[in-house]
């Protein structure tokens, strides 16, 4: 005993009833936990029993070796949690001895277990009615985060940062009751920032005078990334992918170009989306904007196509488009009339699964089309290509692949608050109404109330959600008409509405002027948002002619995913997404685009096809590609079939022609044909 002794760092002592708890530590680790019952003599307090507690028995053991330890210790502290009365027996007993304590404040919880766990003001967490230490603070929340079905490594760590900032364990559980202390939500804020550009005066434009006559009545200057795309050629004709935030002008820089190569009869402009929803309000705000210059019409697919026999909207001027209505006029070989000028909005669509190989392949179609009439023509000088974007995690890469000069503006027009607080699915709708509420009773320094839009991922979801919110709020979806929709974009620009709630993608480039977004989910459908997508639906928030400041909040479900084929939680992809770099902008072929992309190119430019596949952004596997559609009988040498050809035209995946074609052989109904297709895109 006398050997172990010689090496204690501390002894500590904290009344538990008529008892003393004692604990003595060496090295940093408990050696010793016991008990120490006092008796008074006539020198004063000493000790009577000293007990030892060894794997949960009580050991007796001579009080003269409590003497020994304490003698042995290097320091001695008496918890300040003891009452005054047992404080002053222990320092009595001590004095008895020639010894000294010291009084500290220590975790009672932890001393109540045998241990000796001092805290001060900087360590203290408060938890109910007393101060406990870290460890004990964080062994409650984890007990709270269980009942709430748990959370992620990545969401604990936010928690206890939190914790140890505020030092408040009630108002940490609090957030997982779905509480809104804004302090404790708040992730951090994207400040906002503003590059020195010299500004073009709208009166020194070299445009058509019907243009510059508009421009001058609309505006003095040009916005900063505006003046960088005409300072960089974009009215001279160079192709330019212009990369920046949601909200800072980029659409008018194609505009600016197109018009003025209309006006001057260089050609039509091609201005193509991704979505019908985003064709339809560019439509109308081309058709207002620009309908008395020239004949502006859309092009959304093959239903909505007039053409003059072989010729593709011959009259128009103007042609917004989505990507797809525009593809299906190539595919299906009809005379698009002289282009001057195609803007690709939203082009990081390039690196999306579903989409982006299509994206791939028509700029490459279209590109070669252009080519070619502008071989035949002395009049036709081709068409100028301005690719546009909000975010994009490899924009040098990308401009040089495109063959587009960059312009990048890294302008926030206002500062970004991210919010991230935890809910459970029925949690989250409260949230949202008392968010909405509180941002539509709250008017900007420039006058506007604030408004919401709330990304969900779910058509029905959408309506779920609005109907219950107290204020007006309204469901916009693709699922709704045209009509309805337009009454929504209205109702919300003219601050009648309080919110709007979306599905996710339709997040790209619809106009509503919102100060807050809401993510009631972190999915698309059934996949899990990218950093990418992310970015641009926050940036959504904040318009700089509206608001102060835009406002973000996640409302994020622990331990939980929308489908079994989601390897991630939402709370881990919260804090992936928060912290996440952007992805790059790729287009990547598997075996199937590979033949669809190759097919549709064939269909197009026919023995021309490998030079239409290796300009494009993805590298196409062309040689295997048409040894798969040369076996399953999509072409003739070079040349499509009638089968080929039918498939290019409707947009199929080698499976989904498989499937038709199966139904077709069993004697299946469309309608069945259609359900077995639709339960394939499910499974996927």
């Amino acid at each position: 005993m006398s050997q172990q002794v010689t090496r204690v760092d501390t002894l500590f002592l904290h009344q538990t009833g008529d008892d003393y708890l004692v604990v003595v530590r060496r090295d940093g680790k408990r050696v010793l936990r016991g008990k120490l019952e006092l008796k008074q003599t006539n020198a004063g307090p000493r000790p009577l029993r000293f007990l030892v507690v060894q794997k949960g028995a009580e050991e007796p053991r001579d009080p003269s070796q409590f003497v020994e330890l304490a003698r042995s210790a290097s320091r001695i502290r008496i918890s300040q949690q003891t009452p005054s009365a047992g404080r002053e027996k222990l320092k009595a007993m001590l004095e008895g001895y020639q010894l000294e304590a010291l009084v500290v404040r220590t975790c009672r919880r932890c001393a109540i277990n045998g241990r000796y766990s001092p805290i001060t003001d900087d360590t203290a967490i408060k938890a109910e009615h007393e101060d406990i230490c870290r460890d004990c603070a964080v062994q409650e929340l984890e007990q709270e985060l269980s009942y709430s079905g748990g959370l992620t490594r990545a969401a604990q760590d936010r928690l206890e940062e939190l914790l140890y900032e505020t030092q408040d364990l009630t108002r940490i559980t609090n957030l997982l009751q779905g509480e809104l202390d804004p302090d404790l939500t708040k992730f951090d804020t994207i400040s906002a920032t503003t590059e020195d550009v010299d500004l073009v005066d709208t009166a020194d434009l070299d445009v058509h005078p019907n243009l510059k006559s508009m421009l001058t009545d609309r505006f003095e200057t040009l916005l900063p990334v505006q003046s960088l795309a005409v300072s960089n050629g974009v009215l001279d004709g160079d192709d330019q992918l212009v990369v920046s935030a949601t909200a800072t002008g980029k659409t008018l820089i194609g505009e600016l170009a197109g018009i003025d190569r209309m006006l001057k009869g260089k050609g039509k402009m091609l201005f193509l989306v991704p979505l019908v929803a985003l064709a339809n309000q560019k439509h109308e705000d081309f058709k207002e904007r620009y309908g008395h210059l020239g004949k502006v019409t859309i092009r959304v697919g093959a239903s909505r196509i007039n053409d003059d026999g072989n010729r593709f909207d011959p009259n128009a001027d103007v042609i917004v488009g989505t990507y797809e209505g525009i593809d299906h006029a190539l595919r299906t070989g009809k005379d698009l009339g002289d282009i001057g000028t195609v803007v690709i909005d939203e082009v990081h669509t390039l690196k999306e699964e579903e989409r982006g190989h299509r994206l791939d392949g028509m700029i490459s179609r279209l590109k070669h089309y252009c080519e070619s009439r502008a071989s035949r023509s002395d009049d036709y000088g081709g068409a100028q290509w301005i690719y546009l974007s909000a975010t994009v995690g490899n924009p040098n890469w990308l401009s040089q692949t495109l063959r587009a000069k960059l312009i990048e503006y890294e302008d926030r027009p206002v500062p970004i608050e991210r919010h991230v607080t935890f809910a459970d699915g029925q949690e989250k709708t409260r949230i949202e109404n008392r968010l909405v509420k509180r941002a539509f009773d709250t008017k900007s320094s420039k006058g506007y109330r604030g408004q919401t839009i709330i990304f969900t991922n779910s058509r029905r979801r959408c309506h779920e959600i609005s109907r219950k919110m107290e204020y007006n709020a309204a469901p916009y979806h693709a699922g709704l008409d045209y009509k309805r929709r337009k009454r929504v974009e209205r109702q919300f620009a003219d601050q009648d509405l309080a919110a709007v709630v979306t599905t996710a993608a339709l997040a790209a480039g619809v106009d509503f002027p919102a100060s807050q977004v809401i993510f009631d989910t972190l999915a698309m459908g059934i996949e899990w948002l990218s950093v990418q997508e992310f970015s641009q639906m926050l940036g959504r928030a904040g318009r700089p002619d509206y608001h102060d400041k835009g406002t973000v909040y996640l409302l994020v479900e622990p331990d939980t995913s929308y489908h079994n084929t989601m390897e991630m939680t939402e709370d881990e992809v919260a804090f992936k997404l928060l912290k996440g770099e952007m992805e790059e902008v790729r287009t990547v072929y598997d075996e199937s685009a590979a033949v669809e992309e190759t097919l549709a190119n064939i269909v197009v430019a026919g023995k021309k096809a490998k030079a239409l596949n290796d300009r494009m952004l993805g590298e196409v596997p062309t040689t295997h590609a048409v040894g798969k559609l040369i076996e399953w009988e999509f072409i003739d040498g070079l040349e499509p079939t009638p089968l080929g050809r039918a498939i290019t035209r409707q947009f199929l995946s080698p499976s989904d022609a498989f499937r038709i074609l199966d139904g077709i052989r069993n004697d299946l109904s469309p309608y069945d044909i259609v359900a077995d297709l639709e339960l394939a895109d499910e499974g996927r």
